[in-house]
């Protein structure tokens, strides 16, 4: 599997990330099954966070880390500072608290990739980045990055940090797909469209999707006339997707692959780093997603599929 470095740390990233937000100990089999499976391919990171499955996400995970004895072949990637009942939680206080638990659940002392869950304009980039340099100096988190932070709010952190000789966000974990996003998924949530892409090339900073083949547009079960998956409808249902989704069918059917693999193609054939997020269940889907990281799209097939 193709792999992608990301500053800060020591081992490379998949391009292929196993998504655990299904993950839960009642189902540490299965848990293990898939990220056994996983790291054969040649996979290597993990995505989880504080909040998926109030926890029980990253014990999972935790247990299959002690279990295999294989810390140091695994990057972790978890996130904090969700919003809970309270409201938005980007702050030193909520950081701390969601860090110090998600290092408990996972059985480690470190974090390699750790990104905030959502941002808060209202709280200046100063206070994050001077709090996150705080755990990376203590060796805590390898590397910090924003999920769901526009390219404004990366920017501006970033040189912030710059002019203090700290550690700015080095990867960035927003939504990016062929699909593109009419609203967001989840309130907070931000999707790269083309001028974002823009300043992800001019800045080389490995982007690492979630939702990376839109929540199962792609795979056929799915038609402009059945609005049975009412969020699916709400964020992606219109002309323009339907037009993306036909000619990746037409190109799929050219390359001699399925039309998902053909949209998990476009992500990973961006021009500057990118990593996807995936939630393969079993070994078919798996083999699917390995099949699709391997496809080569040219700069034509990618501008064809995606500007309609």
């Amino acid at each position: 599997m193709d792999t992608i470095a990301i500053k800060g740390l020591d081992k490379q990233v998949s391009t292929l990330i196993q998504g655990s937000d299904y993950f839960n100990p009642d189902i540490q089999e299965k848990v293990n099954a898939v990220l056994d499976n996983f790291m054969r391919i040649g996979g290597n990171t993990i995505d989880t966070a504080h909040v998926y499955g109030r926890g029980q996400s990253e014990i999972a995970i935790g247990n299959w880390l002690k279990e295999r004895n294989n810390r140091e072949d695994v990057v972790i990637l978890t996130k904090g500072a969700h919003p809970d009942e309270t409201g938005v939680r980007v702050n030193p206080e909520a950081i701390a608290k969601d860090l110090e638990e998600s290092l408990e659940r996972l059985g480690t002392d470190y974090v390699d990739l750790y990104a905030l869950h959502r941002d808060d304009p209202n709280v200046p980039v100063s206070v994050i980045i001077d709090a996150l340099n705080e755990y990376i100096q203590v060796g805590k988190i390898k590397a910090i990055g924003g999920s769901n932070w526009s390219v404004e709010r990366l920017q501006e952190a970033n040189e912030y940090a710059a002019s203090k000789g700290l550690v700015g966000f080095t990867f960035s974990s927003p939504n990016l797909s062929l699909a593109k996003a009419k609203e967001p998924y989840w309130e907070g949530c931000i999707s790269a469209y083309k001028s974002d892409c823009q300043w992800y090339e001019e800045q080389q900073m490995p982007l690492l999707s979630w939702s990376s083949q839109a929540r199962g547009f792609f795979t056929g079960r799915f038609t402009p006339e059945d609005r049975s998956n009412e969020d699916l409808v709400r964020v992606f249902y219109n002309e323009e997707n339907w037009e993306r989704y036909a000619r990746a069918e037409k190109l799929a059917k050219e390359k001699g692959v399925s039309t998902i693999q053909i949209a998990l193609a476009y992500v990973l054939n961006q021009s500057f780093p990118t990593s996807a997020i995936i939630g393969a269940q079993n070994e078919e889907e798996l083999q699917s997603c390995l099949k699709g990281s391997k496809i080569e799209l040219t700069k034509e097939e990618l501008q064809w599929l995606e500007e309609v």
